[in-house]
């Protein structure tokens, strides 16, 4: 069993094809499958080294392994013996159409309520008139002819799916300049490379139909493969995600510090019918996973909800784990104690700033009710301090003042942390201290 991850390298991984790489490695992982990172690069000129590196290191950061690496670039030649395997077949045939006739066909079609489907004007050619087309300079592209077939397979998410190759023009399988397009080199490579199954948006499912036509022209059988076609991410409202959101990248998100493991639980689990338990590795991930539990509705993906996400992981992860990360930040301050107290507070990991700033850097106090705060210092409790001063020093100035709930607790929580929110006192203050409290209390920034 084989799966493959099939980016273009023509811009930085974002969260779209993230969720696909994503769910083809967890399947993977799961069926003990070899994983292969096959770059489509057939694009010279918009393929770049420095993207394709950009990808690797965004799975590393994911922590997401491969079995091989394979670039279409050093395979040209495959793609070129399959081209004249189609040639000589009679499937294969040059087309002299330029980009603004086509444009032109195509929408005449559309005004006159026919389907924009290729004529195939280009097989009635004389051979004067391909003279001509040479002569005039032009290259042809071209395109595969398609039989009046109806094409079938079990697709992993959908069932049963048929598709009429009469509704689809003639694929263009070579570009002017004898580059091949992507329908064609992934087919020879999945079929060169034994790639055995194949998860993708439903954005391919013509695709696929035509690339099962394309393997059996070559020798192959597209029974041989298990496809499944999950719907697409859209935005929070249903729409289609934004350029914003669609071209949120994994680079941006690294800097931005998310959490990769927060990452991988909210994509990892996009589009699934039951709720999962955080994972804290991928190895509990792999375990949990289950593809037959992804719905055939368009998840919804928004970036709050990735924080919400990504605040939920931060809850949960143990000291240990997280560490290496803080110290990496420069938050040497977190211990385990410290780390147990805020950790149900934050978003980013960055927030700790806020927490190590309030208990052991200085702060602007808010003092809002001066009496009151003068009657809170009257009453401080005196050194050492545990978790159970607090609620010693509250009880005391309600019984004291008559105040209670918020009216007690938020002006001491303004003057001592400059927040209306965050963990609780009881078990901040022992952080805080005794002299930075008093210091506060006296409205000094220290």
């Amino acid at each position: 069993m084989k799966l493959r991850f099939a980016p273009s390298p023509t811009g930085n991984l974002h969260v779209g094809n993230a969720r696909t790489l994503l769910l083809n490695w967890l399947y993977a992982k799961k069926k003990e499958a070899q994983f292969v990172l096959r770059f489509d690069d057939t694009d010279l000129e918009r393929s770049k080294d420095e993207y394709a590196e950009q990808i690797k290191k965004d799975m590393v950061w994911l922590g997401l392994t491969y079995d091989s690496v394979v670039k279409q670039s050093d395979r040209l030649n495959l793609y070129q013996e399959a081209a004249e395997k189609l040639k000589k077949s009679g499937r294969l045939y040059p087309c002299y159409e330029t980009k603004n006739e086509l444009d032109f066909k195509r929408k005449r079609q559309l005004s006159q309520g026919r389907p924009p489907i290729y004529d195939r004007t280009a097989l009635r050619l004389s051979a004067d008139e391909i003279a001509a087309f040479e002569a005039d300079g032009r290259r042809p592209h071209w395109r595969f002819q398609l039989e009046d077939v109806t094409i079938s397979w079990q697709d992993a998410a959908h069932g049963e799916l048929s598709f009429e190759a009469k509704h689809f023009s003639d694929p263009i399988l070579i570009r002017e300049n004898g580059a091949p397009v992507y329908t064609l080199s992934g087919v020879v490579d999945d079929l060169d490379l034994g790639i055995t199954h194949i998860i993708r948006g439903d954005d391919h499912l013509s695709n696929t139909a035509i690339q099962i036509h394309l393997m059996e022209a070559l020798g192959g059988d597209g029974k041989d493969f298990v496809f499944a076609h999950l719907p697409l991410l859209t935005g929070a409202d249903g729409e289609g995600l934004s350029k914003r959101l669609g071209s949120l990248g994994l680079k941006d998100l690294k800097e931005e510090n998310y959490e990769p493991m927060a990452l991988v639980n909210y994509l990892g689990n996009l589009g699934n019918s039951e709720e999962s338990d955080i994972a804290l590795n991928l190895e509990a991930f792999i375990d949990s996973f289950d593809l037959s539990k992804f719905g055939k509705s368009s998840p919804k993906f928004s970036q709050e909800d990735l924080q919400r996400a990504n605040g939920k992981f931060l809850q949960v992860v143990p000291f240990e784990q997280i560490k290496e990360r803080l110290d990496a930040l420069g938050f040497t301050k977190t211990t385990k104690d410290f780390w147990n107290t805020i950790q149900g507070n934050l978003t980013l990991l960055t927030d700790v700033k806020e927490y190590e700033d309030i208990c052991f850097s200085t702060i602007n106090p808010k003092i809002k009710e001066q009496d009151f705060i003068e009657q809170a210092k009257e009453i401080l409790p005196k050194a050492p301090w545990d978790e159970e001063t607090w609620g010693q020093w509250t009880s005391a100035l309600k019984t004291q003042t008559g105040r209670k709930g918020k009216a007690l607790f938020m002006p001491l929580r303004q003057a001592l942390t400059a927040e209306d929110h965050g963990p609780e006192m009881k078990k901040l203050l022992p952080f805080i201290g005794y002299e930075k409290t008093l210091k506060r209390l006296n409205g000094q920034s220290e």
